[in-house]
């Protein structure tokens, strides 16, 4: 025996929550009693990662093993991270080109009172889908409809829930979006294997949520409907740029990515160089040395309106870069937290409970809320349950998109209920409602996860591991494409699905 070899032993429940009570008191006191001298939640995690790492030391583990944990994490976060640098390109390629500005205009036009809720959200969905970000969608459309949402004489709350709702749909069928790629990257599998198996709950609900916005809307009172909001800032954006129905079309780009699967680094920049052609040929022409400026940094837009100026100011590889850091600390915070044994030691017992899939996702949720409550960011709400409950899908015969899908429709679209979150702060500011206000009323994050475990539940909408999809009719057949995973991994989930489906415990193909 080796006396010179530490024994590796599991934390105690102290020890295991140590690191999480330190990110919840930082990010309760930066988030509520720090006036705003610090509002990032970076620096609580570099605090969690060196308090988990010391804990891990504590239980038997090298310097090296903590380190390692970290980079395991990272490596399947790489491709989303690139994604996420070109994704600032295409922000501000629509916006120099006019598509962003062209669709507030074109939005704002075709609004009627009565119609304000539904269409709203269909439009700031398109926005999101467009740009790849709930934030941004928020950011730019999603406050032009608070304004005209006051002079509709709309609850804010309502107009913020609304606009919440149309955000993250597109946010999540888009293959731009940080969260969506870093889903996939943590869960190993195809992006837009994961966009389909999002479409899959986040649709209906969609539709639901309409459906519920539209009886609001005919139910609202219009008396005070004030139309020179709207007039105002359209003749804002028509100062500043030339717009025409043809700046419309880089939309159809990404929607034409996406129907073509078309990997997504490869996807972006042929959205880029869209958007970039399309600025050269619509509005002012610009140097090259001015394009690599605004691509870099961002645009700099001068409307003559403060809030559409503040507004159309986003986007730029610069811009994302506090993303990406924040993206790297929490998936490096998970990683530490799963190698000392924090998470082992919290949610072990659960999982070795699990047996079936409704019971998997719903695990998978309350764990990813749970990250999204005490630590305090979405990113940590997917980044830290997916390698606790990876293993337990493939065991199931599940589709790894089945693993990211759940982790999405809980840690994403929950996270912006708690104000003390990153994203909650972030939309709390922008908006200016609470979440405690708004979220009652953001029908499509509220709802998701619910629809989600309760068809979970029911065996249906389950995405197999050997490409086979179990509908909301409870019909299982093949799709055309098997969801992609890695090969050793595919091999061992496809056979427990066969398993299964010799002992009666999974659909068989009919």
């Amino acid at each position: 025996m080796d006396k010179s070899k530490k024994t590796v032993r599991l934390p105690n429940l102290f020890e295991a929550i140590l690191p999480v009570l330190t990110m919840v008191g930082l990010m309760i006191y930066v988030f509520n009693f720090s006036d705003r001298t610090y509002d990032g939640a970076h620096m609580p995690l570099i605090i969690g990662i060196i308090v988990g790492s010391i804990v891990g030391i504590m239980c038997g583990h090298t310097w090296s093993d903590m380190v390692a944990g970290m980079i395991q994490r990272l490596d399947a976060t790489l491709e989303a991270i690139l994604i996420l640098l070109t994704v600032g390109l295409l922000i501000s390629s629509f916006m120099i080109s006019g598509t962003i500005p062209a669709l507030i205009y074109y939005g704002l036009d075709i609004l009627t009172p009565k119609l304000f809720l539904p269409v709203g959200c269909l439009l700031v969905a398109v926005v999101g889908l467009a740009c790849g970000s709930s934030w941004t969608a928020t950011g730019t459309i999603g406050i032009a409809f608070m304004t005209i949402g006051q002079g509709l004489g709309i609850n804010p709350a309502i107009t913020a829930g609304m606009a919440i709702s149309g955000a993250y749909v597109g946010d999540k069928f888009s293959p731009l979006s940080d969260t969506t790629n870093l889903a996939a990257g943590v869960a190993q599998t195809g992006l837009f294997d994961h966009v389909t198996a999002m479409v899959s709950t986040t649709g209906p609900v969609f539709l639901l949520a309409l459906i519920f916005y539209t009886i609001l809307g005919l139910g609202s009172n219009i008396g005070t409907y004030d139309p020179t909001i709207a007039k105002g800032i359209q003749d804002a954006i028509i100062g500043s740029f030339n717009i025409n129905p043809f700046l419309l079309i880089p939309i159809l780009v990404i929607v034409a990515v996406c129907i073509l699967r078309v990997p997504g680094l490869p996807g972006v920049m042929i959205s880029v160089f869209t958007g970039v052609i399309f600025s050269l040929i619509f509005q002012e022409p610009r140097s090259l040395g001015e394009i690599f400026s605004v691509l870099h940094y961002g645009p700099s837009v001068e409307t003559g309106n403060e809030f559409l100026d503040a507004a159309l100011a986003k986007g730029g590889m610069d811009h994302q870069m506090w993303t990406i850091n924040l993206i790297i600390l929490a998936v490096s915070f998970g990683g530490i937290l799963e190698k000392c044994g924090t998470i082992e030691k919290l949610f072990g017992n659960l999982k070795k409970r699990i047996n079936s899939v409704g019971g998997l996702v719903l695990a998978t949720m309350l764990t990813s809320i749970f990250c999204d409550a005490t630590m305090c960011d979405q990113f940590l709400g997917i980044g830290v349950p997916a390698p606790l409950y990876d293993d337990k899908y493939d065991d199931l015969g599940l589709a790894r998109n089945m693993l990211s899908r759940t982790l999405e429709d809980a840690g994403t679209l929950w996270a912006v209920m708690f104000p003390w979150t990153a994203c909650g702060a972030y939309q709390m500011r922008t908006l200016g409602i609470s979440p405690f206000k708004f979220f009652p009323f953001a029908f499509v994050n509220l709802l998701n996860p619910i629809y989600a475990v309760i068809t979970a539940y029911l065996g249906r909408n389950i995405f197999w591991a050997d490409g086979a999809y179990t509908n909301l009719f409870g019909k299982t057949k093949m799709l055309k494409n098997v969801p992609n995973a890695p090969e050793k991994i595919h091999k061992y989930a496809v056979s427990q699905l066969e398993k299964r489906r010799a002992e009666g415990k999974a659909p068989s193909i009919r």
